[in-house]
């Protein structure tokens, strides 16, 4: 076998064995088998005892662009490869640091969000969870003029979570 033969040869079996295992990665560390094409988000209804008006509609788009802007999945009204479904479960706004004249000096505001995932593809990797995140505000602060701040800080951080727990796999 001649030098160009054997380098030909070298050059097939490197591309093969690179070819046969393929899984899509992205700077965002999600780790998608490329059988997945789609994603669904159902709205997440608000069944918290205190209810925000606009979390329900908040929560459920923010999932949705966090998938469709740090993947290259599509989004589909139902049934997608991977497919999340649920409802926010608390919306609690509770004094956390009282003073010795028994006033809060904080107040944390905690959001709960039930989840189910399903992955269609690799079903080993879908779950049930609750995700559950706070942020806290001196009590010297109206919780009217802080909520919008709050909920955006807590949403962001659960659909991390979300996300990372979906697809990141670490």
């Amino acid at each position: 076998m001649t030098r160009q033969g054997i380098f030909l040869l070298t050059l097939i079996l490197i591309s093969a064995t690179f070819n046969s295992c393929k899984v899509n990665y992205s700077f965002t560390g999600a780790s998608i088998s490329p059988k997945a094409k789609t994603i669904s988000v159902q709205y997440f209804p608000n069944y918290a005892p205190l209810v925000n008006s606009s979390l329900s509609q908040t929560f459920t788009e923010k999932l949705k662009d966090k998938f469709l802007s740090q993947t290259n999945l599509n989004f589909v009204d139902r049934n997608g490869d991977l497919q999340f479904e649920g409802q926010i479960t608390d919306y609690s706004n509770l004094p956390t640091a009282i003073q010795g004249n028994q006033t809060a000096a904080q107040n944390r505001l905690t959001i709960t969000v039930k989840v189910k995932f399903t992955n269609t593809v690799e079903d080993k990797l879908s779950f049930e969870s609750s995700f559950s995140k706070y942020a806290d505000y001196p009590s010297t602060l109206s919780f009217a003029s802080q909520e919008s701040s709050l909920v955006t800080t807590i949403t962001d951080q659960i659909v991390q979570d979300i996300f990372n727990k979906a697809v990141v796999n670490w």
